[in-house]
């Protein structure tokens, strides 16, 4: 089992990028997903989580701004990102909680860069 992220890019500061991340390979199920990000010299955070029956959690800083969604018929993992600011810049990793023939565990994309400019 693989995640695929994607969408990622360099934006003006106001505008929008869709991330998606895709789980590929023979996943048995798939319980919570998530996106986490991390800038330059600092740690990895939490940016939003969503639950396999769509229920989403969001960090205070992306409230109102960041939207998580998800398809279980593609195994695919959105996260919308509107109105962005400089702080958002950083490389944004997929995460999801996979059964597969090796067991129940974490799994984490490749990241893909977001640079927003000022």
């Amino acid at each position: 089992v693989q995640l695929q992220a994607s969408g990622g890019g360099l934006v003006q500061a106001g505008g929008s990028l869709r991330l998606s991340c895709v789980v590929s390979g023979r996943a048995f199920s798939i319980n919570g997903m998530a996106w986490y990000r991390q800038a330059p010299e600092k740690q990895r955070e939490l940016v939003a989580h969503i639950t396999s029956d769509g229920i989403a959690n969001y960090e205070d800083f992306v409230k109102g701004r960041f939207t998580i969604s998800r398809d279980n018929a593609e195994n695919t993992v959105y996260l919308q990102m509107n109105s962005l600011k400089p702080d958002d810049t950083a490389v944004y990793y997929c995460n999801a909680n996979v059964l597969d023939r090796t067991g129940r565990s974490a799994r984490w994309g490749q990241g893909t860069q977001v640079t927003v400019s000022s």
